[in-house]
């Protein structure tokens, strides 16, 4: 009997233990929050001049990022953390929602949401590894290896501290410790941040699967693990954020900065990077999710999705069944905004149809085009699944890649009517233009450029991993989608190949006008470029090979 009171006598106490803990944490929380008012802040208790400097924040021993000279560091290295210091964000549980949503699945999501108040009063070190447990216990490390690939670097660079960053970018060797997972971060350091090595904490794994646990060293900490890394010499910069741990990671640095709540979010928004000083173009990102998915938006999300789902079938059967004037009617209705400029061109002859050259957004460029014309069209592509073919509300017609076969097709399309064309060959979020192939300029005369941009608040309606055939359905479930269309002037005779020009320069002017129309960058990257930086492969639709939905 004395074994079973011990034990219970010692599960009682750490019970009571966990639940002070708890409760103190909670507490302190709605203190910090403003949920428990003191006398302090009555007016009428006025404090001594000896209590109000006792209440002053200690004044912190480093100075801001801001301080921090550039001149002259290219032989002394650097170190810091990317949570707290090179990320904007405080929290880091955006980027394990991202892990869970487009590495696993929306129901690891949900859970993941749904275990927030739980996270709210848990420390820092109980929390990250409940995070860390809920994204990646049963996830596949090819899975994960993705997502760190082409979809969380999008959201790193929006979130990168521009202060921060011009002062890694100045220093000679980067380190970067950090507690999160190493495999989260570590590709983006590296390929884009140029950062020479990256200590994170190590996950277990079995069999190809995370098994959502640390492995046996714990979570890492950074001071120790900078003292084991550098052993007696001093790194000669060292970034951090206000918290106790980062005071001790710096302090065993030459120098030291902080990059504080109110540096990072900047007095006029000088501590946001713009795109055009990314440390390398973000052309490629894949996953579903357009906003960066904090607790707050991600609730708002699962809120939505009933009624997304239900608002985007209307909006595709309307596209479907109904005249073009009361599609447009009852889709402006449903939220979806259209901008279209420009009109339909005047033919030259009766013999051949028109080729309209689109820039290549979503699958559903043609099917807006030909709404904003009013008349039916035909397109053409190299990939499309059998339930798009099904749903699109005009002609499709499937190209080989067979060269000779697919100019015959297009020669015979033509002289039917009007045939739509992306030559791009795939969809691009971002501003830029894909190379366009030549073959659409050796086959006709009468060419006229559409610039076409998409604007999405929630869910991407392309995708390079997942089920290309929900496509249309995740662009539609969006609040408020908005499809800009603008038709140019036809190409002039001498523009063409007609006027004696080749097919490449022909596609090369196209391209370069429709980039300028937009305000978009002209690459030479292709089709096969994207589908073997997001999924390793060559982007072509294999029906029996399905994957995830999400």
């Amino acid at each position: 009997m004395v074994f079973p009171t011990v034990l219970l006598k010692l599960a009682e106490w750490l019970l009571c233990q966990l639940l002070a803990d708890s409760c103190y944490r909670a507490a302190m929380r709605m203190k910090n929050c403003g949920f428990l008012i003191t006398n302090t802040k009555n007016p009428s208790h006025r404090s001594s001049p000896s209590s109000q400097a006792q209440q002053q924040p200690p004044q912190s021993p480093f100075p801001p990022v801001t301080k921090c000279s550039l001149q002259g560091r290219e032989s002394e290295a650097l170190v810091c953390d990317i949570h707290g210091a090179l990320l904007r964000p405080q929290s880091f549980f955006p980027y394990f929602m991202l892990v869970a949503f487009e590495g696993g699945s929306i129901f690891r999501a949900l859970l993941l949401l749904l275990s927030c108040p739980v996270l709210w009063v848990l420390d820092h070190e109980l929390k990250l590894r409940a995070m860390i447990f809920i994204s990646f216990c049963g996830l596949r490390v090819r899975d994960m290896e993705s997502v760190s690939r082409a979809v969380l670097p999008k959201f790193y660079l929006e979130g990168l501290n521009a202060h921060a960053y011009e002062v890694l970018a100045s220093a000679g060797r980067k380190v970067v410790f950090t507690s999160v997972p190493r495999v989260m971060v570590e590709g983006f350091l590296r390929e884009y941040l140029s950062v020479d090595d990256v200590v994170g904490t190590e996950l277990q794994t079995l069999g190809g699967y995370f098994t959502g646990l640390v492995s046996g060293s714990g979570l890492l900490v950074k001071h120790r693990a900078l003292k084991a890394y550098f052993g007696e010499r001093k790194p000669e910069i060292g970034l951090g954020g206000p918290s106790f741990h980062d005071h001790l990671f710096i302090s065993l640095c030459k120098e030291g900065y902080l990059v504080t709540q109110e540096e990072a979010k900047g007095s006029t928004g000088s501590a946001v990077l713009p795109r055009s000083k990314y440390p390398k173009p973000l052309v490629f990102h894949d996953g579903r999710l357009a906003f960066l998915p904090t607790p707050l938006a991600t609730l708002s999300m699962f809120l939505w999705l009933p009624l997304g789902i239900v608002l985007a079938i209307f909006r595709l059967l309307v596209g479907i069944y109904l005249p073009y004037k009361l599609a447009i009617f009852l889709g402006t209705l449903s939220g979806v905004k259209f901008n279209i400029s420009g009109s339909r061109p005047a033919r030259s002859g009766p013999r051949k149809g028109v080729l309209y050259v689109c820039t290549h957004r979503t699958l559903l460029d043609p099917v807006f085009l030909s709404t904003s014309l009013g008349q039916p069209l035909t397109a053409v592509t190299y990939s499309l699944s059998k339930m798009s073919e099904i749903i699109a509300p005009i002609r499709t017609v499937r190209l080989t890649r067979d060269r000779a076969k697919d100019g015959e097709t297009m020669q015979k399309l033509l002289s039917e009517g009007d045939l739509v064309v992306c030559p791009e060959g795939t969809t691009c979020r971002e501003p830029y233009l894909l190379r366009f192939s030549s073959l659409f300029a050796e086959l006709a005369d009468e060419i006229v450029p559409v610039a076409m941009d998409a604007h999405v608040s929630m869910f991407y309606g392309t995708t390079a991993s997942g089920l290309k055939c929900l496509d249309p359905i995740f662009f539609l479930m969006n609040p408020r989608p908005c499809y800009h269309v603008r038709v140019l002037e036809k190409v002039p005779p001498e523009l063409t190949c007609a006027g004696g020009l080749s097919s490449h320069e022909v596609a090369n002017n196209i391209q370069k006008q429709l980039a300028h129309a937009l305000g978009f960058e002209c690459t030479s990257l292709t089709r096969r470029d994207k589908y073997m930086m997001l999924a390793g492969n060559e982007g072509i639709v294999k029906e029996k090979k399905k994957k995830r939905t999400f």
